[in-house]
């Protein structure tokens, strides 16, 4: 009988003791079973008791002397109880067990299409060797690669070339275009031999910077300062649509263009190639040519951080400098670069011409970490990709090394690297300044980041 008691106990504190874990819920619940089924046990201990207590008065007549009557009652006394204690094992072991309520999983919020291109973005960087990383930096010529003197098609060259030296991205001149045809063939050749998306690039702003409509195999534009003169930024607007449909239509991706100076200075250099003098009106200009483009899936670039309009010297054969002040910048030219950046440039260049004002020294623009990337990068907010001007024009090619330059402009924040005077050079220098520290991995990792962004970001044809 103690055993079973103890057995039945044991039982009890086992239900007690999985009821403790439930939820408050499931103890709201079990709390209502146990209440409906603890009247159930009574009413059957009293239903019992009271049956029993009826047929003993029924048999009482019936039974003998005092002795075995004494010993009927002890015996049906002990089949009593434990026939009363059937009834409650019964009842008890009839009780539904309570299920522990799963636990809810905590919800992941589902990855943000931002967040998933990341992913896929370090995934890729993860597993690039240095070389690839260093060369992905570069936007050269064809020439630069495959070490012909005028590339018009891409072969077997071309192939081997990328696969030695997978550059970030490809520009082309008048040179490299025979016929709508050609040009087409040697850009899609050119694309299927990369082992990463490219940039093909162009300078095909309008007026007299137009390679595809010089040649032909595009519609004539008209040059900012022409488009500026009419008043209306539609008309720019327009020109982005138009040229940017050509250029999608024969295999580019990136238009070094628009072009985001004002010619604010008497003898600009920029003169006719500026939207304008005054940024309140020529930065509307901008921003209307640059969505015309990337409606066609070509890339604009802004162009000349932070202004070399305000110069009348040309870097293309010497040194060139500007003596504004920064609060000068801050009122004129910053402005057309920062409506810019606010409508989604993904790519600005900066000059090579000296502005002392900004960067407290007369070096090149692209050498200045406190222009690149404090001011562009930190206080206007631009998290796109940092392109030089062409490293082939005399302002720097006559006073640095290819590869000094090259390194001196990826410290000072630049993220690619355009057309240096010796891509081989260059190439080394960068790759050699890093193995030896002076140049972070992580930096070069930082600015594949940004450039991957566009170029896996669905903005490219």
């Amino acid at each position: 009988m103690d055993d079973r008691v103890q057995s039945q106990q044991e039982k009890r504190e086992a239900r007690r003791k999985r009821r403790i874990r439930n939820q408050i819920i499931a103890y709201a619940v079990m709390i209502l079973l146990i209440l409906a089924m603890a009247a159930g046990v009574v009413y059957g201990i009293q239903f019992v008791r009271t049956y029993s207590q009826r047929q003993e008065e029924q048999k009482k007549p019936n039974e003998g002397d005092g002795e075995n009557q004494q010993g009927t009652q002890d015996g049906e006394q002990n089949n009593n109880q434990n026939s009363n204690q059937d009834v409650i094992d019964e009842i008890l072991s009839s009780e539904e067990e309570i299920i522990k309520p799963e636990e809810p999983t905590p919800e992941v919020p589902e990855p943000t299409p931002e967040q998933k291109l990341d992913e896929e973005i370090n995934a890729r960087i993860e597993v690039m060797s240095l070389e690839d990383k260093v060369a992905g930096l570069f936007i050269v010529t064809p020439e630069a690669i495959t070490k012909v003197s005028n590339a018009v098609r891409a072969g077997e060259g071309t192939r081997q070339a990328l696969a030695q030296y997978a550059v970030g991205g490809l520009i082309y001149f008048g040179n490299n275009i025979q016929s709508e045809e050609q040009l087409k063939e040697m850009l899609e050749n050119t694309k299927q031999y990369a082992k990463y998306p490219l940039f093909l690039g162009v300078d095909e702003e309008g007026g007299s910077v137009a390679r595809i409509a010089s040649a032909g195999l595009g519609p004539a534009v008209d040059g900012a300062g022409a488009i500026g003169a009419t008043g209306d930024a539609a008309n720019a607007y327009q020109a982005g649509v138009t040229i940017g449909t050509a250029l999608a239509g024969i295999g580019f991706n990136l238009d070094f263009a628009p072009v985001a100076d004002l010619a604010n200075v008497e003898g600009s250099i920029m003169a006719g190639r500026a939207y304008g003098a005054e940024a309140s009106t020529a930065a509307g200009f901008v921003t209307s040519m640059l969505a015309g483009l990337e409606e066609q899936k070509v890339l604009g670039c802004l162009k000349h951080f932070p202004g070399i309009g305000s110069s009348t010297q040309d870097t293309h054969v010497g040194m060139a400098s500007t003596d504004r002040s920064l609060e000068q910048f801050q009122a004129e030219e910053f402005v057309m670069f920062q409506a810019g950046i606010d409508a989604g440039a993904d790519m600005i260049m900066v000059s090579h011409m000296a502005a002392p004002g900004l960067t407290d020294n007369p070096d090149p623009c692209i050498f200045s970490r406190q222009l690149v990337t404090d001011i562009l990068r930190d206080e206007m907010g631009f998290q796109g990709i940092i392109i030089t001007d062409a490293l082939n024009m005399k302002a720097i090619s006559d006073f640095y090394g290819a590869d000094e330059a090259a390194v001196m402009a990826i410290l000072a924040g630049c993220d690619m690297l355009l057309m240096p005077e010796d891509f081989d050079k260059a190439y080394n220098g960068v790759l050699q300044a890093i193995q030896e520290g002076h140049i972070a991995e992580e930096r070069i990792d930082d600015a594949l980041r940004r450039i991957y962004r566009v170029k896996y970001g669905s903005k490219l044809n």
